[in-house]
């Protein structure tokens, strides 16, 4: 390995359809664009797409140890939605978030956490507890929060529904895009954190 590969920066973003580009042409979904937008800050990072679509926490949870190869300098986490659509219990996705970031502290790679911000379907408490999953695993962690993956959508206003896809799910290539301008910098962020 020469001097310059060994500074590209592996990160594997471990996730669901969101992760994985569902719906979208190759090149357009979130890892290939964050990617890119990372290079184009002169970042030197390839990112392993991790995601699996229909995936739940417990996938994630299954999946991370293999996941976690040596190569991999550091995680991105986003996992979640899948279980809020089945309305899974939240105590049950924080155990498997809990496992996973376990994994990822043991082997000693920075991490983002990314959570989600959800509706009310099942109930104020069910929402409370949701969300607060991701705010008390990041800081019994101390890894950094992205606070809600559609963040740079609803950063557009009520309008944001104009970047989703036909399924009212899944961003579309231009909602990926606002995404990833959003949370490109938490990116960055934790490609410093990672030891050299």
């Amino acid at each position: 390995m020469t001097a310059v590969q060994a500074q590209t920066v592996t990160i594997a973003a471990l996730g669901d359809s969101l992760t994985a580009g569902y719906g979208l042409d190759q090149g357009q979904g979130l890892v290939p664009q964050l990617e890119q937008w990372l290079r184009d800050q002169g970042a030197d990072v390839t990112i392993i797409n991790a995601g699996v679509s229909g995936d739940t926490t417990a996938g994630g949870l299954a999946r991370v140890g293999w996941t976690l190869t040596p190569q991999v300098d550091a995680m991105i986490v986003a996992l979640g939605g899948n279980d809020f659509l089945r309305g899974l219990d939240p105590a049950v996705s924080r155990a498997n978030l809990d496992g996973i970031l376990a994994a990822g502290q043991q082997a000693g790679v920075p991490m983002l956490l990314v959570g989600l911000e959800v509706g009310a379907n099942y109930g104020p408490a069910y929402k409370r507890d949701f969300e607060a999953n991701y705010t008390d695993l990041a800081a019994s962690y101390d890894v950094p929060l992205y606070r809600d993956m559609f963040a740079g959508m609803r950063a557009v206003g009520s309008d944001f529904r104009a970047f989703m896809q036909a399924d009212g799910i899944h961003p579309s290539a231009e909602g990926v895009a606002l995404i990833v301008a959003d949370i490109g910098p938490a990116i960055l962020d934790l490609i410093a954190d990672v030891p050299r």
